[in-house]
């Protein structure tokens, strides 16, 4: 079964910085795009960034560009997530997401129903 593990969540203090990690364990996505959600309890999953399969093309949402840098090494069949400036509303639970293309080039989406693939979760907690 493939699975997407994210890891580098934790807690840390407004103005710190964390890298996210997603690696996949038994199918490469080299030639998927990838994407980063986050998730508070209550709330929708909001889409924070996301990077075409041959790392070209990225896209933020508002609120992060200019602080988190989305990254992808193909040869490690890895995804990052840089997040610098760190703010106490950046607290959530982040998603690693694979959007499968086949053999149809597309721009990465940043509408969670477009992805077919999740990791579980890992938790980042900003304190004030």
């Amino acid at each position: 079964q493939v699975q997407l593990v994210e890891s580098g969540g934790g807690l840390v203090q407004a103005g710190g910085s964390l890298r996210l990690s997603c690696a996949a364990s038994t199918r490469t996505f080299s030639r998927d795009n990838m994407g980063w959600f986050r998730q508070v309890p209550g709330k929708e999953r909001e889409f924070v960034a996301a990077i075409s399969w041959s790392g070209v093309i990225k896209d933020y949402t508002d609120s992060v560009k200019g602080r988190f840098t989305i990254s992808r090494h193909n040869t490690k069949n890895t995804v990052y997530l840089q997040m610098n400036s760190l703010k106490p509303e950046d607290t959530a639970v982040y998603y690693c997401a694979a959007q499968i293309l086949g053999d149809v080039r597309r721009s990465p989406s940043a509408y969670s129903y477009e992805y077919d693939l999740w990791g579980q979760g890992t938790q980042v907690t900003v304190s004030s």
